[in-house]
């Protein structure tokens, strides 16, 4: 079993020049396609939990399937929370088998989102789980703006709450379609320089490829969530599927018929972070 923490599989990465892939899921067919690409790639990967996951399948059955896909691979896989946003979501999380929790307090005051997340972060910690926060908003392609991290801000927060990884807002924004954009290396160098906390991009489907090389490399961002990029793989890779023989209709042949490629699509996210 290769079931670990966000904290066993970030230190490493910070320590020797490397960042882990938080791939966000929305049910069975990515995240194994995900598990099968991370043990393909001999790296660790982080699945990710989120919102939209959450809506359409219970936490109890997700970390069940998290923890017996990490079960069937020799490299670590990190069960994970994305954008909780209660204590009730943390808790029912770590309950449900997950090592790790994400709690995003980051539309809040500072001194509220600092005492929320240092709670969460305890709870998590007591238990044996790692905990990520935020501070900084991150904003959403074609929707809510970002507010760009504080560095100052960002040093009382990872001192005040004790997270293990810390998200900022750094330019990166949710749901980005394109690699048109890019990071504020200046705004990044500012935050590490303060504090010693592995740092994790959300929306790291808008950044560049070399750009996420060259940080994964030599900067203390060890974590980069990837959502959008693979989610459009694997419509691109259904929609051939469902067009290719237009009297099939069974679900599982054609939801087969996605895997390979988006095995493919994901090994490709996961080269570019590996270390020298």
């Amino acid at each position: 079993m290769s079931i670990a923490t966000l904290s066993e599989v970030l230190q490493p990465a910070l320590r020797q020049g490397y960042a882990v892939a938080g791939l966000v899921t929305l049910g069975w067919e990515d995240m194994r396609a995900y598990v099968a690409a991370a043990e393909a790639e001999g790296v660790p990967v982080i699945l990710q939990a989120g919102p939209s996951c959450r809506e359409h399948t219970p936490l109890p059955v997700l970390g069940a399937m998290f923890r017996y896909l990490a079960e069937n691979v020799s490299v670590p896989v990190v069960a994970h929370l994305d954008h909780g946003y209660s204590v009730e979501d943390c808790r029912l999380a770590i309950e449900s088998g997950f090592t790790s929790v994400m709690y995003d307090g980051s539309r809040k005051p500072l001194a509220e989102n600092i005492a929320e997340t240092a709670a969460i972060a305890r709870m998590a910690h007591d238990a044996g789980v790692s905990c990520e926060g935020e501070i900084g908003f991150v904003g959403y392609s074609g929707g809510e703006g970002s507010a760009g991290t504080d560095p100052e801000e960002a040093a009382q927060f990872a001192r005040e709450t004790g997270v293990d990884a810390m998200a900022i807002s750094v330019g990166n924004v949710h749901l980005q379609q394109d690699k048109q954009g890019g990071l504020d290396e200046d705004r990044i160098r500012a935050i590490e320089s303060v504090t010693s906390v592995p740092l994790v991009i959300h929306g790291g489907s808008g950044v560049p490829v070399a750009q996420r090389r060259a940080l994964a490399r030599s900067s203390a961002v060890c974590k980069f969530n990837i959502g959008t990029e693979l989610r459009m793989a694997f419509g691109q890779a259904l929609r051939e599927a469902v067009n290719r023989d237009a009297t099939r209709f069974d679900r599982v042949q054609i939801l087969k018929d996605t895997h390979d490629p988006l095995v493919a699509a994901t090994r490709t996210v996961l080269q570019a972070f590996k270390g020298e």
